[in-house]
């Protein structure tokens, strides 16, 4: 799929301004989706723009849903060659897929401390003033899963990742599937990374059901840069997408069928 350098995703994430060092920088990103409208879309493109922001930028990428080559696949159809990113080390890809699941009953603190460890160790031999680093998790259910369902040690982990957006001026964004949870109408770990995000993308079915030319919509909270200098108003971008074989499509409400 390609997408078009400017659009309604990219203006309401401020991906298409001149600002050096970038708006999201030091930033967490929340994306959230369902089963029934994937936002997978959206972590392909930040994806992309993340390697090709900045001639030394880095991604630090945590797969959970797929491996390499699935990522590849797509990220060449948008003109991006991740294996010859990975050769480049700018794309660091850690296979979770076969990360070690603690047996029943034991804690999982440990692994994700070493998991934890190892993006540090990544991001050490990087020199954070001449790169840009992003931190990515395609599916924090999935981390959930991996901590045997513990949400305060998945908690934990993000905190710890949020460090280094600090520390290092990281980027750190990551996907979440809402509708997993069927227990909790709103579960701990999704409320708790809603008040963390910096910025938070939603992904839903049209409220109105499926129609010919819109397959979805968007809305982006953007909670303002805080600064000495006090904080930038909080801006709501809402939008709708229609996904075709080449190109994602963005367009205001009422504007399409």
């Amino acid at each position: 799929m390609e997408y078009d350098t400017l659009n309604l995703l990219d203006e309401a994430l401020s991906l298409n301004s001149q600002a050096k060092p970038s708006l999201l920088c030091g930033r967490f990103l929340l994306v959230e989706d369902c089963v029934e409208t994937s936002g997978a879309f959206v972590l392909h493109h930040l994806l992309k723009w993340s390697l090709s922001s900045h001639p030394s930028s880095v991604v630090i990428f945590l797969a959970f849903s797929h491996p390499f080559v699935h990522y590849d696949r797509i990220l060449r159809k948008l003109g991006c060659n991740l294996a010859a990113q990975r050769d480049n080390s700018r794309f660091i890809f850690i296979d979770m897929l076969m990360f070690h699941i603690p047996d029943e009953g034991k804690p999982s603190q440990d692994g994700l401390l070493t998991l934890f460890d190892k993006i540090q160790e990544v991001i050490s031999t990087l020199d954070p003033a001449s790169n840009d680093i992003t931190i990515m998790i395609d599916d924090i259910s999935l981390l959930e899963v991996a901590s045997n369902g513990s949400s305060n040690d998945v908690l934990d982990f993000l905190h710890y990742c949020l460090t280094l957006t600090s520390e290092y001026g990281c980027t750190f964004v990551a996907l979440d599937h809402i509708d997993i949870y069927l227990n909790e109408e709103r579960p701990m770990l999704t409320l708790e990374m809603e008040y963390l995000a910096d910025i938070l993308v939603k992904v839903e079915p049209l409220a109105t059901g499926l129609a010919k030319d819109v397959h979805g919509q968007l809305m982006v909270l953007n909670k303002g840069i805080h600064n000495r200098h006090g904080s930038s108003a909080i801006k709501v971008h809402k939008f709708q997408f229609k996904i075709k074989e080449n190109v994602i499509e963005y367009f205001y409400p009422g504007t399409k069928s």
